[in-house]
This record gives C-alpha cells, sequence and structure tokens, in this order.
C-alpha cells in the first residue's frame, strides 16, 4: 500500500514537472510572444500547442513501447527502432503516401500498423527458439530488417520522385507538421494503450523471470505476450504515421528509469510515461530552436542521445551476448 502512494506521488510530482516544462516550451520558438500575445496568437495555437501535445504523446508512448519490449524479450538492449518496428512502420507510412491515402483517416496508421505488425511476426518467427529470444538473432534480425526497408524505401523515393519530400519526412522524424487532426487521432490511442500496459505491468515482471516461471504464478504468457505486442505495435505504428520514425526514446527512457527504481514495471512504466514524454519534448523543443529559422529532424536529437546508450549497453552485455 505505502509502495503503491509512493508511485502516486512521484507520478504528480513529474506530471506537475512536465505540465512546467510544456508551459516554458511554448513560449520559445523563432517566433517570441509575450504572454498576452502568447494566448492571442494563431501561431500559438495552429502551430506550436498540437506540436508541443503531439510530441508529449508521442514521447510517452514510444517509452512505454520500449519498456514493454524490454520486458517480454527479456533484454534491455530491445525498443522499436532497434528492432525495426518503426522502421516497418514508416514502410507502411511510404505506401500509403504513393497510394495517395493521407487523406483517409486511418490510411497511413492502418498501413503502418499493418507492416509494423508483419515486422514483428517476422522477427518472431527468425529470432524465436522454441519459447526463448536468442540476443544476437534478435538483434541482428532487427538491424537487418531496418537496412532492407531502408533500401525498399530508397527505391520507392528513386521511383515516385515526386512524392520524395514526403517520404523523407517519415524517415527522418519531426514533429514539422504537427496538427490538431494528429492530436485528436493519437489521444484514444495513447490513453488506451498505457492504460491496457498499466495494467499488465504485474504480469510484466513474471515475464522478467521466464515463460515457465510465469505460466507456474498464472500468467497466461501467450495471451498476455500477444496482446502486449499487439497494443504497443499499435502506439508505435500511429506515432510513425504522424510524425515519422523517432529512434532510441524506447531505449532511453525506461532504462534510465530502470537504474533509478528498480526493476518493477508497476513503477517503469508510469514513470517512463511522464519522463518519456518530457525527454521527446525537450528534444523538440532543441530540435526547432538550434539553428532558427532552420530546424533539425529530432529523430537527428534523440539518436545522438540514444546511439552511445545502446553502444554502452551493448558493450556493458557483451559477456551474455
Amino acid at each position: 500500500m505505502k509502495k503503491r502512494i509512493n508511485i502516486w506521488i512521484v507520478s504528480a510530482a513529474l506530471l506537475l514537472l512536465l505540465v512546467a516544462a510544456m508551459v516554458l516550451c511554448s513560449g520559445v520558438g523563432v517566433v517570441r510572444f509575450d504572454r498576452q500575445e502568447l494566448l492571442q496568437s494563431p501561431i500559438f495555437w495552429n502551430l506550436r500547442l498540437p506540436r508541443i501535445i503531439l510530441s508529449v504523446l508521442v514521447g510517452a508512448m514510444l517509452s512505454v513501447c520500449g519498456g514493454v519490449y524490454q520486458s517480454v524479450f527479456r533484454n534491455p538492449l530491445t525498443d522499436p527502432y532497434v528492432l525495426g518496428i518503426s522502421s516497418g512502420a514508416s514502410l507502411g507510412a511510404a505506401i500509403a503516401i504513393l497510394l495517395g491515402w493521407e487523406a483517409h483517416l486511418w490510411g497511413v496508421g492502418g498501413m503502418a500498423l499493418f507492416t509494423a505488425l508483419l515486422t514483428i511476426l517476422l522477427i518472431f518467427r527468425v529470432a524465436s527458439m522454441g519459447n526463448r529470444m536468442h540476443t544476437t538473432t534478435l538483434l541482428l534480425t532487427g538491424v537487418c530488417l531496418t537496412f532492407l526497408i531502408s533500401a525498399v524505401i530508397s527505391l520507392m523515393m528513386a521511383m515516385r520522385q515526386d512524392k520524395m519530400e514526403s517520404i523523407i519526412f517519415w524517415t527522418m522524424g519531426s514533429f514539422a507538421s504537427a496538427s490538431w487532426f494528429d492530436v485528436w487521432l493519437l489521444i484514444p490511442i495513447a490513453v488506451i494503450g498505457l492504460f491496457v500496459v498499466i495494467f499488465y505491468s504485474k504480469d510484466l515482471n513474471l515475464l522478467l523471470a521466464g515463460s515457465e516461471t510465469a505460466q507456474s504464478l498464472g500468467v497466461e504468457v501467450e495471451k498476455v505476450r500477444r496482446r502486449l505486442l499487439f497494443i504497443t505495435t499499435l502506439m508505435v505504428a500511429f506515432s510513425v504515421s504522424t510524425c515519422g520514425v523517432i529512434g532510441f526514446v524506447g531505449l532511453v527512457v525506461p532504462h534510465c528509469v530502470r537504474l533509478v527504481c528498480g526493476a518493477d514495471n508497476r513503477r517503469i512504466i508510469p514513470y517512463s510515461i511522464f519522463i518519456g514524454a518530457l525527454f521527446l519534448l525537450l528534444c523538440d523543443t532543441l530540435a526547432r530552436t538550434l539553428i532558427p529559422p532552420n530546424e533539425l529532424p529530432v529523430g537527428s536529437i534523440t539518436s545522438l542521445v540514444g546511439a552511445p546508450m545502446f553502444i554502452y549497453l551493448l558493450y556493458k552485455s557483451k559477456r551474455r551476448i
């Protein structure tokens, strides 16, 4: 009971910190306003505010998805980007763009979900050895799929150069075209997805002990695993459909939370929601303010942080691989 109260207190503090950061970041940009002008400006309401909210939603979802993958696959080196799931979703988004489905409500997001699910099914088929996932095979499968999908997307851009700029947007990751439509599309997916993951956080702890142990303790392992992988892939796919591929958020945030709070997913999941949202909000603020009036792809900022972290984790775990 005391532990649950502490989780609520820490989560409330993180929420207040996130809201404060959103308020501060809303006043930062190429166009600067005082407080009265800010609330009356169409630039704030139509461009900056939806961008801030979208970065918060995507940061929360990607962080939680990374934490789930690390528990399901029992590997701290996994996240949607490293496994190639984000790339798989970007392939679907690129196909939808070529087919002119951007105007359809589920056009880009639905195709991104379809190809992301195919990607994770392929990873399961290749990396599974009985009831176990071999770490080396898992990582190599993700890397190979990422390269393969990148090659396919490059060929698509070469054949349809009129769509090249739109496709490049997905491969680099950016919130530059964020809109209220994207925000309202992601809110129900984020709320449902995060609720489901929090609901299964205790089962995630048992999955870390191994499938047989979790089964003996009453967890329906395959059902829980399928549900969690589906809901997290859904969140990744729609995140990619709105802002493109943003790497390493799901790797960095859950791992940092784990270092501070331990391996209990009942803490990792809720804390990752707020810290992931704050991390991507700050990265996007840097991306749009470092070289004004131009801006950097936010994916490049997160990769500058995440790639060294991935190398460190790989080095640390090399004896087990």
